[in-house]
């Protein structure tokens, strides 16, 4: 009996031995990074990974010491499905414990994507694909899908062009452009209910033409003073029946059928018809032009009280806005025609005092249009 209570006593010792070393390693584990670097490692989970296979992965990385250790943590703690998918950046100098908690938080590595007011879906996916988020040919695939329009905007419209609002984006690897699209067609409808709120004429107009008006008035001018009086020059032609006449709609039109604008606006393509060519019809084209930002959308509800028709570009990125034709071509020849007028001037110059810039580049014309850039 003493024999039996000997041996019994020496197995709870070294039980408690072993038991107080296994507790030994596993905090010094715990709280021991792998690597004493400061460098930042970056680490994907991805879908359908288990905690283990994960867990191997990270010692292949050196970002732990020990996958069976960690493996152990892991049912502790009980992680489970805890663990979400997402790029990871890790220091290498990270404890295990602090790891698993990078790995469980869901807060993955983040890139901006910057999406500048006025630009239309073609420059918008030239943007995307330079980030590597997709191509060109599948983003505009998908701002054309017809299913995800009236999913996102309850509409059957040829795109989403406009309803892209203009911001700075910031997105994970994981976000996808569909991802990306409705982020951004989220933040127009947010914008779009606060310029609602404001009244009006935001509660009369359709949204489309809305958006669509304001989308050229993004791109006539890039000077915010000048937004409102752009649009009442607009307001003024569709009131009394007047053709809109403005070059960044050809400019689109063009774009639209060809995929590409590589050029300076010519005579012909004022006289070519399109649905975007506002020199062949009287009111609104049959879509945006491009994406409009907050400001621009305002304008479009909120015009200015006047009475001009036209406008012309003293070449700095603002213009002159007159009421009759005859003091609309005399604006030509004094801004447009006078080489003195132009030289050394720029729209650019608009970039001292404002971050946003006109987009569209059209070549001085002395047609009745609205304005002439």
């Amino acid at each position: 009996m003493r024999t039996l209570f000997r041996f019994v006593l020496v197995l709870l010792v070294l039980g408690a031995i072993v038991a107080g070393a296994v507790g030994y390693t596993a905090y010094s584990f715990l709280n021991k990074p792998a690597s004493d670097s400061g460098e930042t490692a970056v680490f994907e989970v991805r879908p359908g990974e288990s905690f283990k296979t994960i867990s191997a992965r990270l010692e292949q990385e050196g970002l732990v010491s020990n996958a069976r250790y960690l493996q152990l943590y892991g049912r502790f703690i009980n992680v489970g499905s805890s663990v979400r998918i997402g790029e990871y950046a890790i220091p290498r100098n990270a404890k295990p414990h602090e790891v698993v908690s990078i790995i469980t938080s869901g807060k993955s590595i983040e890139y901006p994507v910057a999406v500048p007011e006025g630009y239309n879906i073609f420059e918008i996916a030239d943007i995307v694909q330079k980030k590597g988020i997709t191509s060109k040919e599948e983003f505009l695939a998908i701002v054309r899908d017809k299913a995800l329009i009236r999913e996102l905007l309850g509409e059957d419209l040829p795109s989403l062009e406009g309803y892209l609002f203009p911001e700075t984006y910031n997105i994970t690897k994981f976000t996808g452009a569909r991802g990306l699209v409705k982020m951004m067609v989220g933040r127009f409808k947010e914008n779009y209910a606060k310029v609602v709120a404001l009244g009006g004429l935001a509660k009369q107009m359709p949204r489309k033409n809305l958006v669509t008006l304001a989308s050229i008035i993004e791109k006539e001018t890039g000077a915010p003073e000048e937004r409102p009086l752009i649009s009442s020059v607009f307001h003024n032609r569709m009131r009394i029946n007047m053709k809109l006449q403005t070059d960044p709609t050809v400019i689109y039109g063009i774009w639209e059928q060809s995929g590409v604008w590589d050029r300076n606006i010519s005579k012909q393509d004022l006289l070519t018809p399109n649905r975007y060519n506002t020199y062949s019809f009287t009111g609104l084209p049959y879509g945006a032009i491009a994406n409009p930002g907050f400001e621009a959308l305002k304008a479009a509800a909120f015009p200015a009280t006047s009475d001009y028709l036209f406008f012309v570009s003293k070449n700095d990125g603002t213009h002159v806005f007159s009421k009759d034709l005859a003091s609309h071509i005399k604006g030509v020849r004094d801004y447009q025609l006078n080489a003195k007028a132009r030289e050394g001037k720029s729209w650019r110059d608009l970039q001292k005092r404002n971050t946003v810039v006109p987009s569209s580049s059209a070549s001085p014309n002395v047609a009745p249009k609205a304005g002439s850039n």
